[in-house]
């Protein structure tokens, strides 16, 4: 009886998760705003961006991570060349078709060039609309890339003041990295479920919870990453002979949802992967003593995940995140998943496939839009790499 109440507990948070991704008007998000008249939306894309800054605000951080495969771009095709990546397409077809009418503030963070062209954009198209484009350091010494990323964080820090019309203090900082840094503990014992015990969080689920985290605000979040994993470790669910990877390149374009379930279709649990970065993006609890803004400058120099968008200062270091993410989730291979025309994903691949090499480490790769529809390709393709690396590799 308690197996099945927990199983009716997850599939109704699943399922709630699930319309918070299919809803593209933001309905969530429209009805927080209308709880009080201080109440603002800034909207982000995705990646990385200080959401406690935001949150100190008394604003609702809003994931905006293009349309998918249920929205038709018709104007968004308009702004932009073809052979550039979907998602500032489909962004632009939100803004233009009005589904981002209520949100009072952008954010672009330092993804690509695409995204930095659409931060001026963004500016010229809605000129009501706060807009920034933010920019981390280069340079990883503290006196250097510390300074300078603690004076972007002041700077964004007044941009909000003025949105709010009054300071945000210290101490309301403070309590921000505080509800994040719990929110970020839960995210990842989420994935310690996923790399312990696969079966019980599959990944389509794991990825509609995490997402519900893009529109929700963090303090709900939470909630539900707590109920979902009290429900998730009861559950019973079938242990199935999958092969066990890490799937990559998927950091800013998301991979249409059919992507993710036709991974684990084809006999492949994805126990490590980086989707939805902003969510586990600073990998330790963030002080909350001190200079809260100083504090945050330190955990992106010093504690902060490796990506194709994000520079890396030490080519010895290059790559070896993934062989760690291996080696931690206990994976057998790796499947690089790259949007169409993402530069840093593309441009970043032969190096990282040349690291993996090195370490023995079986891989596979493809690209996909956010749009994509057929799968079946994919599908046989992930399932011949899961039978070699069972049948052939000796693991």
């Amino acid at each position: 009886m308690a197996t099945q109440m927990n199983g009716h507990a997850c599939a109704a948070i699943v399922s709630r998760a699930q319309a918070l991704f299919e809803d593209l008007t933001y309905s969530a998000a429209r009805q927080w705003k209308a709880g009080a008249a201080t109440r603002k939306v800034v909207g982000y894309m995705p990646i990385y961006v200080p959401r406690e800054i935001v949150h100190a605000a008394g604003f609702l951080p809003l994931g905006i991570l293009g349309g998918g495969d249920q929205l038709e771009v018709i104007h968004g095709d308009a702004y932009y060349q073809s052979y550039i990546c979907r998602i500032p397409r489909s962004t632009i077809e939100l803004g233009v078709s009005g589904r981002l009418d209520f949100v009072d503030g952008m954010l672009f963070p330092s993804i690509c060039d695409v995204i930095r062209n659409l931060s001026g954009m963004w500016k010229m198209m809605f000129p009501q609309v706060y807009a920034r484009y933010f920019d981390v350091p280069q340079n990883y010494r503290d006196d250097i890339g510390g300074n300078y990323y603690v004076n972007e964080l002041a700077e964004l820090r007044s941009d909000l003041e003025g949105l709010r019309g009054q300071p945000i203090t210290d101490d309301e900082l403070r309590e921000s990295i505080s509800v994040y840094n719990e929110n970020r503990r839960l995210v990842r014992e989420l994935y310690d479920l996923r790399a312990q015990r696969p079966w019980q969080a599959p990944a389509p689920e794991a990825y509609l919870v995490l997402r519900a985290g893009m529109v929700l605000p963090v303090e709900e979040h939470s909630q539900m990453l707590r109920d979902y994993l009290a429900a998730a470790t009861q559950e019973e669910r079938p242990k199935r002979d999958n092969c066990r990877i890490v799937l990559t390149g998927v950091f800013c374009e998301q991979p249409p949802l059919n992507l993710i379930k036709s991974l684990e279709l084809a006999g492949c649990y994805v126990v490590d992967d980086d989707l939805l970065l902003v969510t586990r993006w600073l990998t330790e609890e963030v002080p909350v003593e001190g200079d809260p803004l100083q504090n945050l400058a330190s955990a992106f120099l010093h504690q902060s995940m490796s990506t194709a968008a994000k520079y890396e200062p030490s080519l010895k270091e290059k790559g070896q995140h993934l062989v760690r993410a291996v080696r931690r989730s206990g994976a057998e291979g790796v499947i690089f998943a790259c949007p169409s025309f993402c530069d840093p994903a593309l441009l970043e691949r032969p190096m990282l496939q040349h690291v993996l090499k090195d370490a023995d480490i079986p891989y596979i790769a493809f690209k996909y839009a956010e749009n994509s529809g057929q799968m079946q390709p994919i599908r046989e393709q992930a399932g011949t790499f899961s039978d070699s690396i069972k049948l052939w590799s000796g693991r």
